[in-house]
């Protein structure tokens, strides 16, 4: 086994929050507090407005280990914590209980700019950053061409970084970190910032680092990027650690958090009994589901097949009841329809009794996107069924599949990304 590169061992981190007594001032307050200032002068035991303060656990109980070489990512809703563990492994902050060990020296790429002096050039940014990371100046100039190249700001090299775009500090920042070769790289959320074009030569980039040796530690809201970098990866809920293991497994059970899992169930079930005065129908249940998994929220990966099981009582004998599926995305366009009797040749007559439909939409159809999901049904050129705007289910799509893969940064530019199969040969 390859020695640590990091041990966390029960790392808490606590925020205070300022409860005061008054949310707001009047002038008539003012004048009142002011009067009880001068009376506190005048007689030190007299009471003041009293502050009460709560604290909250940005971590809480927070350990694991890193091998040297290895690369890990750190995934999260926001607010999980993700950032505070980083800045707590540069030392950036201490932790308020518990303690983080790091075995070499700590290179940070954490937010724009993170180490730059802002009035200096970005020329001798590049100097006092490695004279921090321990370097020689001998050994910074020989990477420093490499630093300049890759951060593509050479024509503004001898101008202060304060006159930098968001962009080109970050492209600075970046090249810095991994070019000085620190033996251990902390970054979080390459892929916010920067060109397209710089975000995937930051990600090959952190794969090179891996390969030399050196430990990566990688925060991302990008599926598709943590997927094909790390093989390990830590997952945390409201500052605890909930999962650290393979990065698939890890996605998954990002994607299935027991701290949301009744609040998809919760807000079908809700809207299911509000509209339960149909005549003709009434849904019972309406169930997302991935890998044949109920999935917990709203959350699902493009990767993989969408199954929306809808079960429903019919009243009486219908002819022509059709349950569907609608498909919204942003202003209200509707993406697609599909029926659960269309691939049927007649009209066809429904009987009373209790039902079951089961639809899929295939796999690499969706984008990384907000959706809509409606599910509703109609008597065929009568009427559409209560609730008329359907049982509305959002849906985020987040990327974990086929389409874009060697351009994982770039966007997707249709409300859909289906996955079509072309062939290319070479022409003589």
């Amino acid at each position: 086994m390859s020695p640590l590169a990091i041990k966390a061992q029960n790392i808490i981190k606590q925020y205070p929050i300022d409860h005061q007594r008054v949310a707001y001032h009047t002038m008539r307050d003012s004048l009142s507090d002011t009067a009880k200032k001068m009376l506190h002068w005048v007689n030190p035991r007299s009471s003041q407005p009293r502050t009460t303060i709560d604290t909250i656990n940005a971590l809480d109980d927070v350990s694991f280990d890193v091998q040297k070489g290895e690369i890990i990512g750190i995934i999260g809703r926001n607010g999980a914590g993700k950032s505070t563990l980083l800045k707590i492994l540069s030392r950036i902050t201490k932790p308020s209980s518990g303690f983080a060990i790091t075995s070499g020296s700590v290179g940070a790429m954490l937010e724009v700019g993170t180490g730059f002096h802002l009035e200096l050039t970005g020329r001798e940014n590049v100097y006092v950053n490695g004279a921090v990371l321990g370097m020689r100046r001998k050994e910074i100039d020989q990477k420093f061409d490499e630093i300049i190249a890759f951060s593509g700001v050479e024509q503004f090299l001898d101008v202060p970084v304060k006159r930098y775009s968001t962009g080109m500090q970050f492209r600075l920042a970046f090249s810095v970190a991994a070019f000085l070769q620190p033996e251990i790289l902390l970054v979080d959320e390459v892929l916010a910032v920067g060109d397209y074009a710089f975000q995937k030569m930051c990600l090959g980039k952190m794969g090179d680092v891996s390969k030399d040796g050196r430990t990566v530690l990688f925060v991302s809201h990008n599926m598709n990027a943590i997927s094909q970098l790390c093989p390990r990866t830590i997952v945390l809920d409201h500052g605890s650690l909930s999962f650290d293991g393979k990065t698939s497994e890890a996605i998954d059970h990002y994607l299935q958090q027991s701290t949301v899992a009744e609040e998809l169930n919760f807000s079908i079930q809700s809207q299911i009994e509000r509209f339960s005065t149909d005549r003709v129908i009434r849904y019972e249940s309406i169930t997302i589901m991935q890998n044949s998994k109920p999935i917990a929220n709203t959350i699902v990966m493009n990767g993989f097949e969408l199954e929306i099981e809808i079960q429903y009582e019919v009243f009486q004998d219908t002819v022509g009841l059709r349950v569907f599926i609608d498909l919204v995305g942003k202003n209200e366009i509707l993406l697609f329809r599909s029926y659960h009797d269309e691939l049927s040749e007649e009209t066809l007559l429904v009987k009373k009794g209790r039902y079951l439909s089961r639809v899929t939409i295939p796999r690499d159809l969706l984008a990384p996107k907000d959706y809509e999901l409606r599910v509703l049904a109609e008597e065929y050129n009568r009427r559409t069924c209560l609730p008329e705007s359907g049982i509305r289910i959002p849906i985020t799509v987040e990327a974990n599949g086929l389409a874009n893969r060697a351009y994982m940064s770039a966007p997707i530019r249709g409300e859909l990304a289906p996955v079509f199969h072309w062939q290319t040969t070479s022409m003589p």
